[in-house]
């Protein structure tokens, strides 16, 4: 027999999207319940590079001082070439100012922040989800372990590869991402960088971001078979690149390997469910706006919530004001995706010139207090 429980609102989803907004619902006073697939919160990918915008909505959410104590900040950006020719670089203190400096912090860290003061009854883990069932009042979230949470709102923020979307929008699959057909993301020990720089080859991408404490957090991609290991992918690339691919061929665990997709869907919501984060709007991490998108998505999304309008219009009223911002930066990372693909010499002449205005256009609309145009 199904034993059932009775919440304002459901998330499913206990990833950064699932934390933040269940976080910001307990903060209004909203009921929420947090169902978990996994037995313990999980920490795919290790750290998170946070720009500007994510730091300004982690700040709205009252958390600015404590993120700022946390991990290194990125005062700047560079360019390069897979022989370390610099191509361009960014100053992101001049451009963000210091309240907004981006920062990379490991995401186990960010995890416990968003989590810390939530009482444990909030969460229940291994919690698969397999029905969602509403009519015009109510959802009913319905788990593997016969358990059924029933409440005014279901909230799928769980991620690229979204059970909730599955359940509720069967005919909306992922794509592949145009940048790369999948990536590898990392922790390992800092070859001697001191900022955030990528290497683009040939092979593929090659990021690393320094991390504090000797170690960086690294992103790469690439067409080429890496079943050989990555010293062999990115071979012909500068040292601190070889150090790092060695060590990591030498420490699996250190690497996690994935399918790079992204989701583009004509609709985020019904009367009585809506989707946030990467279950929404996954997009390749080109401008890395993965958790920023996410925590703006919770702001919003609780805002609508705790306002005391009738929520079977707030999956309507969300899109109305994400809808416009997502947009941007799927298409700006279509831009810069389309130019990485080029061949290297190609690239390699157009990035000095089209880089920092593609950084510019990017990016300036996100600032806070900035209006994304129409």
């Amino acid at each position: 027999m199904k034993s059932t429980h009775h919440f304002d609102a459901i998330v499913v989803g206990g990833g950064l999207a699932g934390l933040a907004i269940s976080r910001q619902l307990h903060e209004a006073g909203i009921g929420v319940v947090t169902l978990e697939r996994r037995a313990a919160f999980a920490n795919e990918g290790f750290a998170i590079n946070l720009p500007g915008n994510a730091i300004a909505a982690l700040q709205e959410m009252g958390l600015g001082e404590r993120i700022a104590g946390m991990g290194r900040p990125t005062k700047r950006r560079e360019y390069r070439d897979h022989r370390g020719r610099m191509l361009f670089d960014i100053d992101e203190d001049a451009f963000w100012g210091q309240d907004c400096r981006p920062r990379c912090v490991k995401r186990n860290e960010l995890m416990d922040l968003l989590r810390d003061g939530l009482p444990d009854s909030m969460f229940r883990m291994s919690s698969q989800v397999e029905g969602i069932a509403a009519d015009a009042s109510a959802v009913t979230v319905t788990t593997a372990g016969q358990q059924a949470f029933t409440g005014r709102i279901a909230i799928g923020a769980d991620g690229v590869h979204s059970r909730t979307r599955a359940l509720v929008f069967p005919d909306a699959a992922t794509r592949a991402a145009m940048l790369s057909p999948s990536s590898w993301r990392f922790l390992a020990p800092d070859p001697g960088i001191d900022c955030w720089t990528v290497w683009a080859g040939p092979s593929g991408l090659f990021l690393l971001i320094p991390l504090g404490n000797g170690e960086v957090y690294g992103w790469a991609s690439s067409d080429v078979d890496g079943s050989h290991g990555l010293a062999h992918v990115f071979r012909q690339f500068p040292p601190e690149v070889r150090r790092t691919a060695d060590f990591l061929d030498a420490h699996p665990g250190n690497i996690h390997h994935s399918p790079l997709e992204e989701v583009r869907i004509p609709s985020w919501g019904n009367e009585r469910v809506v989707l946030i984060g990467d279950a929404a709007h996954a997009t390749a991490p080109v401008w890395a706006q993965g958790g920023a998108l996410a925590f703006e998505d919770a702001n919003a999304l609780s805002g609508i919530l705790a306002d005391g309008s009738d929520w079977s219009q707030a999956a309507a009223r969300f899109e109305t004001v994400r809808r416009q911002r997502v947009a941007h930066v799927q298409a700006m990372t279509d831009k810069m995706s389309r130019a990485a693909r080029l061949p290297a010499a190609i690239r390699n002449l157009l990035l000095p010139f089209v880089g920092p205005k593609n950084y510019r256009a990017t990016y300036a609309p996100l600032r806070p207090g900035q209006v994304v145009a129409g």
